[in-house]
């Protein structure tokens, strides 16, 4: 990667590239219309395609997975409004790098050059690196293209987001990766060998990467096959591609979030999708576990009891059997929260509760509930006319609870669903027997 860097002079156009090449640098398109996938962006509506027609780029971050053209897009916008392309790269890059990147681009200026200065992983620079380049981008010593696979809300200096506009590329779909399939036999000027159903089966396990769909077509196109291969043939020849999938990045808090969405509700297909992604992907099945006693506490609460005893049963059944027996309690616990009834009743009524604590400070309770356990407490009225609620006549008192100087709050509201039905019913009761006594 060395050279990568060298002067940092202009990357070689398409045209010139190497008979060896891999595939994928081969079939890069060499004007943006030739670009899959991204049409939202580089038709003649797109923000790109509309930026090109006016012959004037602004700064911007192509935010996107891998493989869906964004080192591409940057090169061919360069040549589209006639600019100096120059590419770095943050993993390999530094402050030194980054200097002189920006005196050559000044250098060039003075004699009415202008430079698209292309940023891979631009989320890897930190805070001040990513300062750096805001006086460069102000004055217009170069126009900052960067790429990045993470959400620039959280990894991108909100000085840098608001000089750059952010630009998403779509994963790549069926349509776009069977168009890239069809330039590769048209390159190759023969057919993949493979069945129809074969062919259908090589994009789907693409997942979306283009780059990576054109790696596995050069490999089938390196070898001589007696005869096409099926789906089942092209699995054992080829290995599919691990699902992106970063524990600590916005892949994982996407997923969680739409597995506990499809859990609140009540879709048990989606849910159990959502989980499988998960699992399959490599999440630690106990963050998975944890998650799920959340969705039994916040979303389903009192309405079945039984969720939360359910997740824990099968937090207990997973240490017992381990991977992979032990994620089909997993699996029994996210379809039962699934189906479960819904009631965010307890969630409520605990944030209404903590707010009334913390706006009453150290209100003491009444008397007759505090304990006693000295002759002076007793003689001062701790206690006194406490009445023993199972003693009584319904075993129920209806005697009150709350500080003399505060008036009894309503927290809790059950819903008339699930085990909640039965709830209400009961406080109704002792609602009905408070005004009766009182």
């Amino acid at each position: 990667m060395a050279d990568l860097f060298a002067g940092f002079e202009p990357e070689a156009a398409p045209d010139t590239i190497h008979e060896n090449a891999p595939l994928a640098d081969k079939l890069r398109p060499q004007k943006l219309a030739d670009v899959v996938g991204q049409e939202h962006l580089t038709g003649p509506d797109g923000a790109i395609g509309r930026m090109v027609a006016a012959g004037r780029l602004s700064s911007m971050i192509l935010w996107g997975p891998p493989g869906t053209g964004k080192t591409t897009i940057a090169r061919l916008l360069a040549d589209a409004v006639g600019l100096r392309f120059v590419a770095i790269s943050a993993v390999f890059s530094g402050v030194a790098d980054l200097k002189k990147a920006f005196a050559e681009a000044r250098e060039h200026a003075r004699v009415g050059k202008r430079t698209l200065l292309f940023v891979d992983e631009i989320h890897r620079f930190n805070r001040a690196q990513q300062d750096g380049f805001l006086p460069y981008v102000e004055d217009g010593t170069v126009t900052l293209v960067g790429a990045t696979t993470e959400n620039p809300s959280f990894e991108l200096n909100a000085a840098v987001l608001s000089r750059a506009q952010v630009l998403i590329l779509h994963r790549l779909g069926h349509a776009a990766l069977s168009k890239l399939l069809d330039r590769a036999e048209e390159l190759e000027g023969r057919p993949l060998p493979l069945t129809p159903e074969a062919r259908d089966a090589m994009v789907a396990s693409a997942d979306g990467d283009g780059r990576f769909l054109l790696n596995q077509v050069e490999t089938l196109f390196s070898v001589d096959l007696p005869e096409p291969l099926d789906p089942a043939g092209l699995g054992a020849f080829l290995q599919r591609r691990v699902a992106v999938y970063d524990k600590d990045r916005e892949g994982h808090y996407n997923l969680i979030s739409a597995l506990h969405k499809a859990v609140r509700g009540s879709d048990p297909q989606a849910a159990l999708y959502y989980l499988a992604r998960m699992l399959t992907a490599g999440e630690e099945p106990l963050y998975v576990l944890r998650r799920l006693v959340r969705m039994a506490v916040e979303d389903i609460g009192l309405a079945d009891p039984n969720a939360l005893v359910q997740c824990i049963a099968a937090k207990d059944t997973y240490d017992f059997l381990g991977s992979p027996e032990g994620e089909l309690a997993l699996v029994q616990a996210c379809l039962y929260l699934a189906t479960a009834p819904k009631s965010v009743s307890s969630y409520k009524a605990m944030g209404a509760a903590w707010k009334s604590a913390k706006e009453t400070g150290s209100l003491m309770p009444p008397q007759n509930i505090l304990n006693a356990p000295t002759k002076l407490m007793k003689d001062i009225g701790y206690g006194k006319g406490y009445t023993y609620d199972p003693d009584t006549e319904h075993g129920f008192s209806g005697d009150n609870y709350w500080p003399e100087e505060m008036a009894p709050q309503t927290f809790y509201t059950p819903t008339d669903r699930g085990f909640e039905k039965r709830i209400r019913e009961r406080l109704e009761y002792w609602d009905g027997l408070r005004k009766r006594d009182g």
